[in-house]
């Protein structure tokens, strides 16, 4: 062969033409809580404060979903969903207590079988032993904040500063010395924040103190126009919210007693109220530092809890603690979209990011999730797909993350097994949209009695304007209630119409849709657990 016929021979094989046969690799940067309305790219109150710039660029430059739902708003099932892609009700998590079957099929597992590296880095709140990962290192349960334990193949490891850089720090590791190199990649970079108790890194603990927050308009919400589980809930900055874990607000005696309480405590410090104390001497004097001051100054205002200026009050602490733990998460995202960049991997390499759930920062006065109203059962989806995504586009397809596993699967050019649920979202980043895309969504919160916040157990079926939900079950009246809501008149849902005469027409329509959805996706019911009396 000739020399030009070599050297032609070698241009063709690496051109993008045959370059595009690759398998892409596939980075999941995921969070818990974070809800759309703190990413700048999403707008709302706050994106005045700019707590998300690099997922500003991220959606810069690849996609925004404008309505990307959950099937189930809380921590572990909706973890179960990404990895199964079914409903709570098929793949057996329902809620955050008890197991999970990770025997079960799972979308790194099909990967991995088709030649791909998996590792998983961070959060995954299902207990047991990690399957279809090469590597992982994962948080015990909820994990801390500050000087984290990690749980690995070799048994438990413990590090020393803040849980979204160690992260981050060992997901790049991986990427640079502990993978094949020669093998495509599915990586899941897995945060913490924003989670309760929303501790911020020591760089940020400073941040927002010289801003005042533009408020929700129904921080007051008094919940007339709803039923009986917006007025029962246990999850509000009035009344729920605990001065000293969430808001952390502890004066010198009552450090001392907490500090007492948990020498007495085998181990570390453990859980979400332990962090605090699971802090070296140089990280505690930069949180004091930061803290004290604030707090001498609430106990000199003597704000008294329950009142309006209570809720005044603990919405600024909250929401800027809260968007401390996104700022960590918002540096990783950047740490990565930089490492990608300079070592060659950002065109083959498709990031993704998202979260579990969306959170009530002050609507309707609360905090958490677990409701199907909008913004909670909404979270973020921003994706960037060199030469798919077009940049800075946005998609308005109803999507839901019931999809994901299958969305994962299609990339990497694998055909997803008809056990699960959801409809790659492929075509959808490539600025398509099939003719028989869903129309609606299907929601359904189980966990209720015994687990926190006292939010009553309801499913429901939303679509882009009309939205019902039915409440039933253990302490709903008449063991049923039903919500209507429309999303064009009535964006932030605080009058059902359920009985308006004049939405009669739409209710029947979505009745029988909840019906249609609840066969599609064989929809068993799941016995309630009655309340225990602890009095007895």
């Amino acid at each position: 062969m000739s020399k030009f016929m070599s050297s032609l021979l070698f241009l063709l094989i690496t051109s993008p033409i045959f370059a595009k046969n690759e398998k892409p690799n596939i980075i999941w940067i995921f969070s818990d809580d974070h809800t759309q309305k703190s990413i700048g790219a999403y707008g709302g109150i706050l994106k005045s404060v700019n707590p998300t710039p690099n997922l500003d660029r991220l959606a810069e430059e690849g996609m925004l979903f404008e309505r990307s739902y959950v099937a189930n708003s809380i921590c572990a099932p909706s973890r179960a969903t990404l990895l199964t892609g079914k409903h709570s009700h098929i793949n057996g998590k329902v809620d955050n207590r008890g197991g999970f079957n990770h025997d079960q099929q799972q979308f790194q597992k099909i990967l991995q079988k088709n030649g791909y590296q998996t590792a998983m880095i961070g959060k995954i709140h299902l207990n047991g032993k990690m399957q279809g990962f090469d590597y992982w290192e994962v948080l015990p349960g909820q994990g801390s904040y500050y000087n984290p334990d990690f749980i690995t193949e070799e048994g438990t490891k413990s590090y020393t500063g803040y849980v979204a850089d160690i992260v981050t720090e060992k997901s790049l590791d991986w990427l640079e010395n502990k993978r094949d190199k020669e093998k495509p990649f599915m990586l899941m970079v897995h945060h913490k924040g924003t989670h309760r108790t929303w501790m911020g890194a020591p760089r940020h603990v400073g941040l927002f103190d010289d801003v005042t927050l533009p408020e929700p308009k129904n921080l007051f919400d008094d919940y007339q126009g709803r039923g009986t589980a917006a007025h029962k809930q246990d999850m509000s900055l009035r009344i729920t919210m605990n001065k000293a874990s969430d808001l952390k607000v502890r004066n010198e005696e009552e450090k001392k007693a907490m500090t007492e309480n948990f020498k007495k405590k085998k181990g570390k410090p453990h859980g979400e109220h332990g962090a605090y104390y699971r802090m070296n001497s140089e990280q505690r004097k930069i949180w004091d530092a930061a803290y004290d001051p604030r707090n001498a100054d609430f106990y000199a205002q003597n704000i008294e809890k329950g009142t309006d200026e209570w809720v005044r009050w603990s919405y600024q602490r909250y929401v800027k603690d809260y968007l401390r733990t996104a700022k960590s998460i918002d540096d990783c995202v950047g740490e990565v979209m930089n490492y990608l960049e300079k070592s060659g991997l950002e065109k083959n390499t498709i990031v993704i990011y998202g979260s579990d759930q969306g959170f009530y920062l002050g609507e309707h006065g609360w905090f958490d999730k677990r409701f199907m109203y909008e913004e909670s059962f909404s979270t973020p989806l921003i994706a960037k797909w060199p030469g798919k995504t077009k940049p800075g586009s946005r998609n308005s397809d109803l999507v839901q993350n019931i999809d994901y596993a299958e969305t994962f699967l299609d990339m990497a050019g694998i055909r997803a097994p008809e056990g699960m649920q959801g409809e790659s979202l492929v075509l959808l980043l490539k600025g398509e949209t099939p003719t028989n895309w869903r129309k609606h969504l299907y929601y359904h919160y189980y966990e209720y009695p015994g687990g926190s916040h006292s939010v009553r157990r309801h499913e429901g079926v939303s679509g882009k304007r009309f939205k019902l939900i039915r409440f039933y079950g253990i302490d709903v009246p008449n063991g049923e209630e039903w919500e209507f809501f429309d999303l064009k008149n009535d964006p932030d849902e605080m009058q059902s119409q359920y009985n308006n005469p004049e939405y009669a027409a739409e209710v029947t329509k979505l009745k029988k849709e909840l019906q249609n959805l609840k066969t599609q996706y064989k929809v068993v019911e799941v016995p309630q657990k009655p309340r225990i009396n602890k009095n007895k």
